[in-house]
């Protein structure tokens, strides 16, 4: 029993912080009412809708991201591990740059790379 008698302690810790918090921020707050302006951006009111869906073509650059994302966070570590794994690192690494070529193709044939 004696080794589980800092728990309750620790939970009563974490609950007064959180309890401080909350009072501090309920404190803090400034009493003002909502903004009867619309929000804007750049000065203009908005042309949609926040929730509104996005056109399909934004999905094809999407991919394009994701692919040349992927490829940083992923060769920046192998570059570390490559002298020590050896050529077993270097064809895992040509096989994973084949599957983003092959991504990068897919979203160039479906127009990504069209801007007009």
């Amino acid at each position: 029993m004696d080794a589980w008698q800092p728990v309750p302690v620790l939970l009563g810790v974490v609950g007064a912080g959180i309890a401080l918090l909350y009072g501090l921020g309920r404190y803090l707050a400034a009493d003002r009412e909502p903004l009867v302006t619309g929000p804007f951006s750049g000065g203009l009111p908005p042309g949609e809708h926040a929730f509104s869906r996005f056109h399909v073509r934004w999905y094809a650059v999407t991919m394009m991201f994701l692919a040349f994302d992927m490829e940083m966070l992923f060769m920046y570590p192998w570059v570390t591990v490559v002298s020590e794994i050896g050529t077993g690192a270097v064809v895992e690494m040509f096989l994973f740059l084949a599957v983003l070529f092959a991504g990068v193709t897919y979203a160039w044939r479906e127009g990504a790379l069209r801007w007009t």
